[in-house]
């Protein structure tokens, strides 16, 4: 089987079109129609339904993704290991959710790239859901999300657990209750955000429902709203712990079943763990326990 075939597959189920695959890889649109179509009288199946607004992968084609993510990666792998020496190189690709990458890891961040600037490092923010579905298709080598994460194809290593708090304006009057939050307007990240789903869950056990959820992409955006007294968020108290000292925004306790959240570093179980992957590790678990003894 041509590895060159299944590169082409995957970018085509990634993107659901082949015109785009084309733009993508800078290849003719025909060329990689015809590569498709190899590929399908290689394997003697169907991978792709056809229709207007592009490609849709038929049972086979859901099939073969799986066993494609893991043959390409295990090729990357090899490489790796072949290739790989006792200072880390190479590229290391790292998923976080964005309230994370903030406050918990620009130090991690810094003394990794100072140490191994041989390292070709990347990280990639996002909600719990969309990391947890990149570390499980080998598009990152490991990510921090909000846990704990069952996957029989998941291994987890708790990192921190953090305190949950309702954010409000300065002037916003004392929350004394969950049932202070009816008619509320809460400030929430996009769908698959851990933060949101925990909103979710407490305002569902309480039986109560906010008069509107407004979606923001960043967290920045988030806290400039709230803090303009636009309405009410839950985050962990070390993201708006100096917001508060400067009297830009409100903290309010949780009652404890709601306010604890726990922050884990995720990875494939089959994930060969290169120099720089272990290099980072180690220097994410040195920096934690420094932050915390500093606490």
């Amino acid at each position: 089987m041509d590895i060159h075939l299944l590169e082409i597959f995957i970018q085509t189920a990634q993107e659901g079109s082949i015109s785009k695959t084309a733009k993508k890889l800078n290849y003719a649109q025909s060329n990689v129609t015809h590569k498709i179509q190899q590929l399908e009288a290689d394997l003697q199946t169907v991978l792709f339904y056809r229709h207007k607004k592009g490609v849709t992968l038929t049972p086979s084609g859901q099939v073969l993704v799986g066993y494609a993510e893991k043959i390409l990666n295990t090729i990357n792998e090899a490489k790796a290991a072949v290739g790989s020496r006792s200072i880390p190189s190479g590229p290391l690709v790292i998923g976080s959710m964005e309230t994370t990458a903030a406050v918990r890891l620009p130090s991690v961040f810094a003394q990794y790239h100072l140490k191994y600037p041989n390292v070709d490092f990347s990280l990639v923010t996002g909600p719990t859901e969309k990391l947890l579905h990149g570390v499980l298709h080998y598009e990152l080598h490991g990510a921090f999300v909000s846990g704990p994460i069952e996957h029989p194809d998941l291994t987890q290593d708790k990192v921190i657990e953090e305190r949950l708090v309702l954010v409000t304006s300065p002037n916003h009057p004392r929350i004394q209750s969950i049932h202070d939050l009816q008619n509320h307007t809460m400030l929430v990240f996009p769908k698959g955000c851990s933060y949101r789903a925990k909103l979710n869950t407490l305002l569902q056990e309480e039986g109560l429902l906010p008069v509107k959820l407004m979606e923001f992409g960043t967290l920045e955006t988030i806290i400039a709203c709230v803090s303009a007294g636009m309405g009410i968020t839950l985050l962990p108290y070390s993201i708006i712990a100096d917001y508060e000292v400067r009297d830009k925004v409100t903290c309010h306790s949780l009652p404890e079943k709601y306010s604890s959240v726990t922050t884990m570093f995720v990875k494939r179980k089959d994930t060969l763990i290169t120099p720089a992957l272990s290099a980072f590790l180690d220097e994410t678990k040195k920096e934690i326990l420094q932050s915390q003894l500093h606490r």
